[in-house]
C-alpha cells in the first residue's frame, strides 16, 4: 500500500496519501459528528482525552520553548470543499487517529504506520481539539507531543484486520488508557450495538460520533458499522456506547466525497444504504506477546 509520508503537502493530500480502501468513508443518515466542546456526555469527553492525532513532524514548527505551531490550512482549502460543508473553516493537520491503550502504547490502523520510517516521521499529539467555536488548535503543547519509539506489532489486510500498536517515547500522564472489550470468535459484538467513534475525520480536530451501530458482525477479522467517518478517521477507536470499551479500529469504508459545481461535498447514505464502514475487531488485535 502507498506510504503516508507526504500527507499534507498538496491540495487534498490526506485523501491522496492514504490508500483508497482505507480513506473512503461516509455519513450515514444524520451527521452525528460534533466537536469536543459541544459534547454533553462527560464520559465521552473523558474517552476523547485518551484519543490522539497522528501528525507529520515535517508539518510542525518548533517555537523555541518545546511547543509546536501546527498547520493553519483549513479543511475547505486542503480538500476543496464547498463553503456549505460542516467544519469547512477548521484546520486539518492530522492524517490518522489513534487511542491510548497503555501508559506508553497507542492503537491505530496498520496502514497509518507501516514501517520504521513512518514511525520516525510521525508525532502523536493529544488535545488536538476545539475548545470553543473559534478556538482553533494551532499550537501543540510540548507535554502533549509524543514521538514514535517503535512499532510493537501490526497487521494490514485489505479484506481483513488492519491495526497497529505503537510504543511512544514516554508514559502519558493524566489520561486513562481505554480498555478493550473481551471478545473472541465465540463472543462477537451483536448487530445493532450502539457505537461511539472518536477521532480526526479528514484530519480535523477531535470529533465525537455517537450515532453509529454495528450493521454486520459476520466478517472475519472486522465488522461493518454505520459510523460517520472519513479519511483521517483511520485508526479511530470505535467504542461500545454503553461500556466505553474498545470494540474495534476504524479502517475502511464508502467513498468520502462527491463533486458538485466545482467543489466537494460529503457523501451521504441512508442508515441501511451504501457499503458501510469496516472496523477491525478488537479480537484481532493480538500484540501482548510482542511487548
Amino acid at each position: 500500500m502507498e506510504r503516508i509520508i507526504n500527507v499534507l503537502s498538496l491540495l487534498g493530500a490526506i485523501a491522496l496519501s492514504i490508500p483508497a480502501s482505507a480513506q473512503e468513508k461516509v455519513i450515514y443518515g444524520e451527521d452525528d459528528r460534533r466537536d469536543l466542546f459541544e459534547a454533553k456526555d462527560q464520559q465521552q469527553v473523558r474517552w476523547a482525552k485518551s484519543t490522539v492525532a497522528l501528525i507529520l513532524r515535517e508539518t510542525m514548527t518548533p517555537n523555541g520553548n518545546g511547543d509546536f505551531a501546527l498547520s493553519k490550512k483549513t479543511f475547505g482549502q486542503s480538500m476543496r470543499m464547498c463553503s456549505t460543508e460542516k467544519f469547512v473553516d477548521q484546520p486539518n493537520a492530522a492524517f490518522c487517529s489513534g487511542a491510548l491503550i497503555g501508559p506508553n502504547l497507542i492503537l491505530t490502523a496498520g496502514h497509518c504506520i507501516t514501517d520504521a520510517s513512518d514511525c520516525a516521521a510521525t508525532a502523536f499529539v493529544f488535545d488536538y481539539s476545539m475548545s470553543g467555536p473559534q478556538s482553533y488548535p494551532f499550537l501543540a503543547k510540548k507535554q502533549n507531543v509524543f514521538n514514535c519509539k517503535r512499532i510493537v506489532k501490526r497487521e494490514e489486510l485489505s479484506d481483513g484486520p488492519d491495526w497497529a500498536v505503537v510504543e511512544i517515547d514516554r508514559p502519558v500522564v493524566g489520561r486513562i488508557p481505554l480498555r478493550f472489550a473481551r471478545r473472541n470468535m465465540f463472543k462477537e459484538i451483536s448487530n445493532g450495538t450502539e457505537l461511539v467513534m472518536i477521532g480526526h475525520p479528514a484530519g480535523l480536530p477531535t470529533k465525537i460520533d455517537d450515532g453509529g451501530k454495528v450493521r454486520d458482525n459476520s466478517k472475519r477479522g472486522y465488522f461493518i458499522a454505520t459510523t460517520d467517518s472519513f479519511g483521517g478517521n483511520s485508526g479511530s477507536a470505535v467504542l461500545n456506547k454503553r461500556t466505553g470499551q474498545i470494540e474495534g479500529v476504524l479502517v475502511r469504508g464508502e467513498t468520502d466525497y462527491l463533486t458538485r459545481n466545482g467543489c466537494r461535498v460529503s457523501n451521504t447514505c441512508s442508515e441501511t444504504g451504501c457499503r458501510g464502514e469496516d472496523v477491525t475487531k478488537v479480537s484481532s488485535v493480538n500484540y501482548k506477546n510482542a511487548i
